[in-house]
């Protein structure tokens, strides 16, 4: 009509196709049968074609006339004459210029290499699982091929209720050219006509869960914008193969064993009559992923919380029993099981996490420590959190915080019961996770202890960990979380008390071996106990057990059942030369004792040095030693630590990083002395020099030049060379390099940048990490 505003679609077409006016705004038809084509194409064809074009595709550029029009027929074609083509109109170009998702395919087969490279394979489930930090690949099928030029395309993930960029809930991931470590992004890594497959990296902090995915597209030109919603999720997990991520454990025996392994075993009775049976975890069943997570989703958790390992297994910990949130289990030790299941007639946690979920959240009747424990197993490690049942004889219930296991008695000697709310279980069984503790300070990481049966609140809640074994070994409960409880499982001293005439307390004796007796788990790889008592105390009677446990109590609502020292007067402390210890000789510290008082100081320093990840997880002590100090008044004494290079050169881990830990007792004042170093062994630098003046287009070359610290040969040596506007990265095979020798390698290259660059290498082999050089160059306009 007269008037009527053109579209910006007709108006794209202006100049491009005839019948379009650009005088006044207004088409002009050429012929009564294509404007009453185009009068019938803006009905549902028209709809369907911009809500779909990759259904609805357009088979001819043209139209005949001598068809079917408005449903009359146009005649059999005879004498009819040439028929006449139509042009297409603007809305049929959009429509194929439009870029729309047909179909994604997210490879989620088992014999896919998704699932195969992310250890993801055993689960009973077709849907996508893969581990954070680690690149997974989806297929997408368009309505035409995707053209980098002038295409644009980017994913988005969003997990949770209110997914939210800022809280990481909601993920927008980028299309890139090359993937790079700790982001979330896609590249483009095959594409045939209309199928495009990409690889997409996440971050080894990305939060763990169920994702939904959405394709984004956009034609850059005609501005026209698709979305697609995938129907299937993404779960993501927890990767403990990834070295990056804080659950990260060494050794394929102990992934294995702590992550994959669907079965195993639980130890109850006494330390003297210790039985064991098979518990069926069941990680991998059909629909035990999705019930986990409901556990998660049923806590006040929001999942912008489930990135941090530490505060999932704390959730968890919650929410394996019921009394405060109803969690999963509700537990029952009163001999009346009427209305649920004996917590000895389950053999396994699959059903009971299927209940749990199929009920809607219901607390399954009934459980004991060692269900409460089967299923914390089940649920960690199909998040992919390495885990493992631990079992506790003589197993102490400290409920006042004291870090003692008091028994108290009358006047007559006749028990008070009302104050005799301590314990000590047969056994109780608890759980073991592997985790960094980034939160605590270096050392702490490793083994920690989870127990979700319901004893004490810890902040409100019933539950219990993850404590560091590493703090509740050496009795440093002041570290988080409720280390000072399950130090008083394994390591608390039984102490008497007799009440007074005048109403107070006396002790009157003391057990120190009553608890914590032949802690156990499975071994790995075999259905053999494994006595690990060891890493939760030191051995009875020793000094550093007996310095552990004075420690904590000191830090307990009793700190002082045991004689605090007269006097603080001697310090401990250890230095370092310079820049510290080199790799390939022996390493060298100074233990420094000072006695600031007046009078005579006696002292035996207990040292050990442990292999450190740079995590804080500490790997295997390789030094043990006991040194016996006297000193006299106001002395100092430099002691010379050595560490031999043979004790410490096949068990450093990447970052060659060791901790010296010290720890000893002052005879005259039973003053405590302790101390925690950590060090790294140095590494030699790469040396590069630039050879000659370097010119935009011009050649020119580098000398990089390296020598082995160490007694023994190099293996397969590789040096990689790259610099922004000098060139790409480039591995430079060296190969064997002989113990002490030196290597030159030249370098060559073009620059294409001016201005000053940095031309960085780094070298690479099993012996030797962490070894790199850089060299500034200026680089000149070309000449």
């Amino acid at each position: 009509m007269p008037g009527e505003r053109l579209s910006i679609r007709d108006n794209a077409a202006v100049g491009r196709f005839h019948g379009v006016s650009a005088s006044n705004g207004q088409a002009v038809p050429e012929r009564h049968a294509e404007s009453k084509m185009k009068k019938e194409e803006s009905g549902c064809r028209h709809w369907f074609r911009r809500a779909c074009p990759c259904c609805f595709r357009r088979q001819n550029s043209s139209y005949d006339v001598s068809g079917d029009v408005d449903g009359v027929a146009a005649g059999d074609g005879k004498n009819e004459g040439p028929t006449t083509p139509l042009t297409p109109t603007g809305d049929t170009e959009l429509a194929e210029l439009t870029l729309a998702v047909c179909s994604v395919d997210l490879l989620s087969q088992k014999s896919n290499r998704n699932k195969k490279e992310h250890q993801t394979d055993q689960y009973n489930s077709d849907q996508l699982i893969i581990r954070r930090g680690q690149t997974f690949q989806i297929e997408l099928n368009f309505s035409r091929p995707f053209n980098p030029n002038t295409d644009k395309l980017h994913l988005e993930m969003k997990t949770g209720p209110l997914p939210q960029v800022s809280k990481r809930t909601h993920i927008i991931i980028p299309l890139v050219d090359e993937l790079q470590d700790e982001s979330w992004e896609a590249k483009i890594v095959e594409q045939n006509v209309n199928r495009v497959k990409l690889s997409v990296n996440s971050p080894v902090t990305a939060v763990i869960g169920k994702y939904k995915l959405t394709v984004a597209t956009q034609c850059l030109k005609t501005g026209e914008t698709t979305t697609h919603d995938h129907d299937k999720d993404i779960y993501m997990l927890f990767n403990p193969w990834c070295e990056d991520d804080t659950v990260y454990i060494e050794g394929e025996k102990e992934l294995k064993e702590y992550v994959l392994n669907d079965t195993g075993r639980i130890y109850y009775g006494t330390e003297k009559q210790i039985g064991a049976r098979t518990w069926n975890f069941g990680q991998f069943d059909e629909g035990i992923l999705e019930a986990c997570l409901f556990v998660l989703d049923n806590s006040e958790v929001p999942p912008s919380g489930r990135g941090d390992a530490v505060n999932v297994v704390r959730v968890i910990s919650a929410m394996i029993n019921s009394p405060d949130d109803r969690g999963v289990l509700e537990g029952n030790w009163s001999g009346n099981y009427t209305g649920g299941t004996s917590p000895t007639a389950w053999s396994g946690s699959v059903e009971i996490l299927r209940q749990y979920h199929r009920e809607g959240g219901t607390p399954v009747k009934y459980g004991q420590c060692w269900v409460f424990s089967g299923v914390t197993t089940t649920v960690l490690r199909c998040l992919g959190i390495p885990t493992r049942s631990v079992t506790n004889f003589q197993s102490a219930h400290d409920t006042d915080v004291s870090l003692t296991t008091d028994v108290y008695f009358d006047e007559n000697m006749e028990p008070i019961h009302h104050l005799n709310s301590d314990s000590v279980w047969n056994f109780h069984v608890w759980n073991d996770c592997w985790m960094a503790r980034p939160d605590l300070p270096p050392g702490m990481g490793g083994w920690q202890a989870v127990d979700s049966t319901p004893q004490e609140t810890s902040h409100g809640t019933f539950r219990c960990g993850p404590a560091s074994l590493a703090a509740i070994r050496s009795g440093q409960v002041y570290l988080k979380f409720d280390t000072p409880f399950v130090f008083a499982e394994v390591n608390s001293d039984k102490i008497y008390w007799q009440r007074n005439l005048d109403g107070t307390f006396s002790q009157i004796h003391s057990e120190k071996k009553a608890v914590g007796h032949c802690i156990s788990t499975k071994a790995v790889g075999s259905d053999e106990r494994d006595d690990i008592t060891h890493l939760y105390k030191y051995p009875e009677d020793s000094e550093e057990e007996r310095i552990a446990v004075e420690t904590a109590c000191r830090y307990g609502s009793k700190p002082d059942v045991y004689s605090s020292p007269i006097a603080e007067d001697v310090r401990v402390e250890v230095r370092m030369e310079g820049e510290g210890p080199r790799m390939g000789v022996d390493a060298h510290l100074k233990i420094v004792v000072k006695n600031t008082s007046s009078q005579p100081r006696r002292t035996t320093l207990h040292s050990q040095v442990a292999v450190m990840f740079y995590t804080g997880v500490l790997k295997d002590t390789v030094k043990k030693d006991t040194l016996n100090v006297e000193l006299n008044p106001q002395e100092e004494k430099v002691i010379e630590w050595v560490l031999p290079y043979a004790q410490y050169q096949n068990q450093l881990v990447d970052q060659a990083a060791l901790m010296l830990t010290l720890s000893g007792r002052v005879s005259e004042t039973q003053q405590v002395l302790a101390n925690q170093t950590s060090f790294r062994l140095r590494t030699p630098d790469l040396n590069i020099e630039p050879v000659g003046e370097a010119y935009v287009g011009k050649e020119m070359s580098a000398k990089i030049t390296f020598t082995n610290p160490l007694p023994c040969t190099l293996r397969n040596v590789v040096i990689r060379v790259e610099g922004l506007g000098l060139r790409d990265l480039h591995p430079i095979r060296v190969g064997d390099v002989s113990k002490h020798a030196n290597v030159t390698v030249t370098e060559h290259f073009i620059p294409t940048v001016a201005g000053k660059r940095k031309l960085v290498a780094s070298l690479d082999c099993r012996q030797l990490t962490q070894v790199h050089g850089v060299a500034d160059i200026d680089v000149h306009e070309s000449q």
